[in-house]
């Protein structure tokens, strides 16, 4: 399968070249390609990929409804409406709706949503967007509804590739989704765009869960999903996506909440306008036009140089804005961004207003940095995005300490604080923290022996943080509070296990898909001389003794209706010194379910594997 992938890939490539009138490569290296791919995949589609112009877009009907959403701006109301059952989410993709229809486990048909009840045929481009594969093994005839988008780094090489073409040069992510799926020519350009997918038709579930473990084992591109199970995991989960909204690679306008009991969906219907099953949660916009006076780079704790555009202030969204975030590199180059240009931003959700797109080009001359602002080294373009290698930089030295000092809980060192000791050279790294004497605080500007034994005190007092909060600190990638939460309660509670835990044992936790648990355990390994450090400079990351309690070590699963709320039943297990997973394994110790018959998949899975099966009443018995 490796290998068909990358031939697939590489046809794909040499024909796009080829039609633009770039090849690469003969005539005859090509055929080698494609007679290879005939011979490991007789019928695969990519064989009969055209990249010439089409002659129009047929109308095709759809098999039952592609519905809007009902939604919802207020947490309240989204509350409310959960109050019913557990819930799934996921972020809401700001891109294009898409069917892609399966039999015999090949691709035979993609369409637009259109006007929900009939769709324009799009297979020929779908085919060469990301995340869709060719030939899957569930032979059933089925249908794989998502959303086809594109990201930051794909619309900037779209760009480039549309300019040299002598065609539009796009202006925003969102618009040319639509615009290339409606295109009769020049199609090999949707190799720009993705798929992303979230719903699986004409294959019965019990939940929504199982559907995207079947969709990632058919090497779908799936987003992260999210359980919440009370009013904080659902703040949380809307924090998280407010941030995204401006920091992330691909644009959202909201989350998509569904009940995760696929029964219920057929319980509740649909209206004829949206499903009752489920609720977008959507951030409220406001844009407005105002003038782009000055660009600055900010670096990074990693390196990324970021821009930032200072601008003639104005009022949006019941705040006064000055400075916006023009995303990355990709974005500026993209669009040319000089001072003096007029530019149209937004604010969501209230959270840092960002660029959405030039409304007037001004005289002034593009131009971005050669040099690193903090260290003066070389930077470096790397894709859409401005790097500074030098690791002794002290701008990420800064950002890297700083974000340790927020999350740790030492609350009274500010930035403009640690400024002046790196300044003095008192702080080099974290660890650096922790030699600091009352000496050396006595050395800062207006610092008295009260104020330095303040900042002494609180710089040890955070030795005694949890596990939770330390790991949180550490800066890991995907490290935010609530995952570090989630891998401890998983039962990665010392920082032995932390250290020896692997990917697919990440993985088998609620939240965290394989891509984010191969970064959160990279991250972890990166670390681990920090994490020694740290330790030998007194931490004791204490965890509450749980040995001695009913459900010590033990991992559970639940599946089915419970007595009482989930959350509740989760919290009763691990205050008992047992973890939740979320799926069964060989290293499940029960599975909780007031099932008497083995109808779920987890339930017949946990008979296979001889795991312990208990009803909810039998795991409270042991508590």
């Amino acid at each position: 399968m490796t290998r068909i992938t990358e031939l697939e890939n590489m046809i794909k490539h040499h024909k796009s070249l080829y039609y633009s009138g770039k090849p690469e490569i003969t005539d005859f290296e090509y055929d080698q390609l494609e007679d290879e791919l005939k011979k490991l995949s007789p019928n695969n589609p990519v064989l009969n990929l055209i990249g010439a112009e089409v002659s129009g877009l047929d109308k095709v009907r759809h098999d039952s409804k592609m519905l809007s959403l009902g939604k919802t701006y207020k947490i309240e109301e989204l509350l409310k409406w959960a109050e019913l059952d557990q819930t799934i989410g996921i972020y809401k993709v700001d891109g294009v709706s898409c069917s892609i229809i399966y039999e015999n486990g090949q691709l035979v048909l993609a369409k637009t949503r259109g006007d929900g009840t009939y769709g324009e045929n799009i297979t020929n481009k779908v085919l060469w967007m990301k995340g869709v594969p060719k030939t899957i093994s569930i032979k059933e005839r089925i249908e794989i509804r998502g959303e086809m988008y594109c990201d930051e780094s794909s619309f900037f090489h779209l760009s480039e590739e549309m300019t040299s073409l002598g065609l539009e040069k796009p202006t925003s992510q969102r618009n040319i989704v639509a615009g290339l799926v409606g295109r009769k020519e020049n199609i090999d350009l949707c190799k720009h765009l993705g798929f992303y997918a979230f719903d699986v038709l004409g294959k019965v579930y019990e939940t929504e869960v199982q559907k995207y473990d079947d969709l990632e084992r058919e090497k779908f591109h799936t987003l992260e999903l999210k359980l919440p199970k009370n009013k904080k995991d659902f703040e949380e989960i809307i924090d998280d996506a407010k941030l995204f909204l401006s920091e992330g690679h691909f644009l959202i306008d909201g989350i998509v909440f569904v009940y995760n009991k696929v029964s219920l969906h057929e319980e509740l219907g649909e209206t004829a306008h949206h499903p009752r099953y489920k609720m977008a949660f959507k951030f409220q916009g406001e844009t407005k036009t105002t003038l782009l006076r000055k660009i600055t780079w900010q670096v990074s704790r990693n390196g990324i140089l970021t821009p930032v555009g200072e601008v003639q202030p104005v009022e949006i969204s019941g705040a006064v804005v000055s400075r916006v975030t023009l995303h990355n590199y990709g974005m500026v180059k993209q669009h040319d961004l000089k001072a003096g240009d007029k530019i149209e931003i937004v604010r969501s959700g209230e959270v840092i207003p960002k660029f959405l797109s030039v409304v007037k080009t001004s005289e002034d001359k593009f131009q971005i940095p050669s040099v690193c602002p903090s260290c003066s080294k070389e930077v470096f373009i790397d894709d859409i995005r401005l790097v500074c290698r030098n690791f002794e930089c002290p701008a990420q030295v800064k950002e890297k300490i700083l974000n340790f000092i927020q999350r740790i809980g030492i609350d009274d060192l500010s930035s403009k604080r640690l400024d002046e000791m790196i300044n003095k050279k008192l702080v080099t790294s974290i660890e650096s923290l922790y030699d600091l004497t009352i000496e050396d605080f006595l050395t800062l500007d207006k610092v008295k022996e009260k104020l330095a034994q303040k900042f002494f005190d609180g710089i040890n007092k955070s030795k005694s943080a949890d596990l939770i909060t330390f790991l949180s600190a550490l800066g890991i990638t995907g490290g935010a509070y609530n995952k570090c939460e989630k891998v401890v309660s998983a039962g990665f509670n010392t920082i032995d296990k932390i250290k020896a835990m692997k990917v697919n044992e990440l993985s088998a936790i609620e939240g965290f898909a394989e891509k984010s648990s191969q970064d959160f355990v990279g991250s972890i390994q990166e670390k681990i001389q920090l994490i020694d450090s740290l330790i030998a400079k007194g931490f004791k990351l204490e965890l509450e003794d749980l040995s001695s309690k009913p459900l010590s070590g033990l991992k559970i699963c639940i599946t089915g209706s419970l007595s009482e709320k989930r959350s509740v039943i989760e919290s009763k297990i691990r205050d008992a010194g047992g973890s939740v997973v979320g799926s069964v394994s060989k290293n499940t110790n029960i599975l909780l379910t007031n099932e008497t018959e083995a109808k779920s998949s987890k339930f017949k899975k946990a008979l296979d594997l001889g795991i312990d099966i208990k009803s909810e009443a039998e795991v409270l018995k042991m508590i």
